[in-house]
């Protein structure tokens, strides 16, 4: 129906209403004296009540029809603004849904315009972030452990490296205090710190004199809570400030690095031969005192009967005798540790045969084979010199002995490693094994000082020939010590869903330390914060119902970091239901063998530590928190958002504000719902989506989102 009709319509309506209405009442205040005056009033009465229910029910229509609907469509409309990919649905009447299709034009030509400027973007950027894809390769394979922090102490970047060395797992969780956006301050002490930066800017300032600062960065040595030794060096990250009329370019100190060297092995081998050190000081002075005054006895009195001699020179060999077995104990106690320290590296020891075999076949013109592999054998070698060593014996048998065909073995015997270079067929005598042992090293065109004997020395191990009669097979076998195999790199259960790399860098916290603001009055857009959800036995923590998972992840300058999170099973020690089951689909037999929330909730405490927390529907999650909080010894003291009253904030109009509506609302996919880091993850992503929409409502600092949220009705629900 035309607009224009629809006018007529609504006027011919409201005419024939008034018409009959008016009709109405002179028919009765002219009904003559038939109709008593008391009954004149009971119709007269009645009528206006009719009226003022047909006037009711069309005002309701219209109010539904124009106004709540063109509200609702003004909400939807300032979310379609703010985020693309969200469309209009129809609201009221036929000219308000046209209004929307309009809109939704509009929302897909902008939409196709900023696709086409975002891959205008992608290609433009492109060369930055395969320079970044780089970098974090290159951090992910360093040895050292590297963090970059801010002033303020927040770290901005962290290789796996630093991850495995820092972090502390227990029982209740992962328990990482290594994060983006995290302060360093819950690692290493800050007095430490402080005193460091305080030495970088003292080197700073005497570069801006025009001094020689004689050092670049600064040292110290700390410890982790395992009890690990770490040498840490740090130096400064340096930002340009620009040039003025009144002042010259100059730098200023933005941030430090630390990398981190593990001296705990060093520490305990120097510990241990001071130990050597002085157990021969103390063990040898009393066997040499009594040594030196027996010879001197025996030398000072030549003609002493021959039976007080005897006695003399007993003691002297029972104290000789003595010394050397303290000395033999000493040597055999601290063997390794005395040896020639040489830079060794460990290895997979399928990964040196392999790469010997190689070698050999390309620069011995002989073929080399794997006889047979222990695949779970870690060495610690000189592979280079190894491998030298090993071409250079296979080089030799193929030369002198025209052998074409020897296999290599790796096996464990006992505290070592055993690697055999073995052949069949033509043999030799022992002497030419040792000749060949230690002669200096020439092979292919590479020319060697060293022997195969020095190599393997240089490894700490030693080499023999032996030759097997029946089986018409020789071999040379060098024991090697073998390494422990490397712990596993933490990693966090959450799957990346983007299947990029890990996010562990950040550069733009840098400018999170401009200064110490209270964190009520913070931007949203800079604060950190811990997004949370929890599964229980049921709803009612006062009456006795426990939490059984906790899933957080974490949101650091707008993004969530999928790789740091939580997600722990709790053993509730309490009664789990059926209904409660069909909601969140966990057993009670996967919460066996669980740790229970005394573990839990300290490590989830460490882990949310100097953020805001976000949930929805917070005051159920935290209630359940808060009733643990005098038994453990913590507190949950964090500022608290709601994306539920955030959003009766940003929608005040909108007659649903279950998780499930809001991600529709506002184009977020919901995935993993009704598990605790499912719900954490789609939580976050609601909350990012809301940032702008509060911004444009003038909602910009934590305090303002906190007032704006506590006004709302939904703010008065209590657990």
């Amino acid at each position: 129906m035309k607009p224009a009709r629809k006018l007529v319509l609504a006027i011919a309506a409201v005419c024939i209403f008034l018409l009959a209405l008016i009709a109405g009442i002179a028919a009765l205040m002219g009904g003559g004296a038939s109709m008593a005056a008391a009954d004149r009033f009971s119709l007269l009465f009645l009528l206006s009540l009719g009226a003022c229910a047909v006037a009711f029910l069309v005002v309701r229509e219209l109010y539904g029809q124009y106004v709540r609907a063109t509200l609702r469509l003004a909400e939807e409309t300032g979310a379609l603004v703010a985020h693309s990919g969200i469309r209009l649905a129809d609201y009221g009447s036929v000219e308000l849904r046209a209004v929307g299709r309009a809109v939704n034009l509009l929302a897909a030509a902008r939409d196709a315009l900023e696709s086409d400027i975002e891959g205008r973007v992608r290609e433009a950027r492109a060369s930055l972030e395969e320079e970044r894809g780089r970098l974090a390769a290159l951090m992910a394979d360093l040895n050292q452990s590297v963090i970059v922090c801010n002033l303020d102490g927040r770290t901005l970047l962290y290789n796996q490296r630093a991850l495995q060395e820092l972090s502390s797992p227990g029982e209740g969780g992962k328990g990482e205090l290594l994060g983006l956006g995290r302060s360093i301050y819950t690692v290493f002490d800050r007095a430490l710190i402080a005193h460091a930066l305080e030495r970088l800017q003292q080197q700073k300032l005497q570069q801006d004199e025009g001094g020689e600062s004689g050092e670049s960065g600064t040292h110290f040595v700390t410890a982790t809570r395992a009890g690990r030794l770490l040498r840490a060096h740090m130096s400064p990250v340096l930002s340009a400030v620009a040039e003025t009329p009144d002042q010259p370019a100059t730098s200023m100190i933005t941030g430090f690095v630390l990398i981190l060297d593990d001296i705990t092995a060093t520490s305990e081998r120097d510990a241990r031969r001071d130990a050597l050190i002085q157990s021969l000081t103390e063990g040898g002075r009393g066997p040499l005192g009594n040594i030196r005054a027996a010879a001197e006895t025996i030398s000072d009195f030549a003609d002493m009967p021959a039976e007080q001699r005897e006695r003399f020179l007993s003691v002297i060999r029972d104290e000789a005798q003595a010394l050397s077995k303290h000395l033999e104990s000493a040597a055999s106690a601290f063997s390794d540790d005395l040896r020639v320290l040489w830079p060794l590296e460990e290895m997979l020891g399928s990964e040196l045969v392999a790469a010997a075999v190689r070698r050999i076949g390309e620069r011995c013109s002989l073929v080399a084979k794997i006889e047979s592999v222990d695949e779970s054998l870690w060495l610690q070698v000189d592979s280079f010199g190894l491998l030298q060593a090993l071409s250079f014996l296979a080089a030799r048998l193929h030369d002198e002995y025209e052998i074409r065909d020897i296999r290599l073995a790796l096996s464990r015997g006992g505290r070592l490693a055993q690697l055999d270079l073995m052949w069949i067929g033509t043999s030799m005598n022992s002497e030419t094994a040792m000749n060949w042992e230690m002669d200096a090293m020439n092979t292919g065109g590479e020319a060697s000082p060293l022997s195969v004997r020095d190599v393997v020395a240089r490894c700490n191990g030693e080499i023999w020939f032996q030759r097997e009669r029946a089986s018409h097979r020789a071999f040379f076998r060098i024991l090697l010590p073998c390494a422990d195999a490397p712990r596993e790199v933490v990693r966090s259960t959450a799957a990346d869903r983007s299947g990029s790399r890990p996010e562990f860098y950040d550069f733009d916290l840098f400018r999170s330390s401009a200064g110490n603001h209270e964190l009520d009055d913070l931007p949203l857009t800079e604060l950190a914060f811990t997004v949370f959800d929890t599964e229980t036995t049921g709803l009612e923590p006062s009456a006795g119902d426990e939490i059984i998972q906790i899933g957080a992840t974490r949101i650091v300058n707008r993004r969530i970091l999928s790789q740091e999170s939580f997600d722990q099973l709790v053993d509730p020690q309490h009664h789990l239901s059926a209904e409660s089951t069909r909601i969140h689909g966990i057993t009670p037999e996967m919460l066996v063998g669980q740790p229970v929330i005394a573990n839990v909730l300290p490590a989830f405490h460490a882990f949310c530590a100097d953020t805001v927390l976000v949930a929805h529907n917070a005051a159920f999650d935290m209630r359940f928190l808060q009733l643990k909080e005098d038994a453990l010894g913590i507190r949950f003291d964090q500022p608290v958002l709601d994306t539920l009253l955030l959003s009766a904030v940003i929608h005040p109009n909108q007659e649903m504000h279950r998780l499930e509506a809001i991600s529709e609302r506002l184009g977020v996919s919901v995935i993993g719902r009704h598990t605790a880091l499912g719900d954490a993850i789609v939580t976050a992503e609601v909350f990012l989506k809301m940032l702008p929409l509060l911004a444009a409502m003038g909602i910009h600092t934590l305090r303002q989102a906190r007032e704006a949220s506590e006004k709302t009705f939904h703010a008065r629900i209590k657990y």
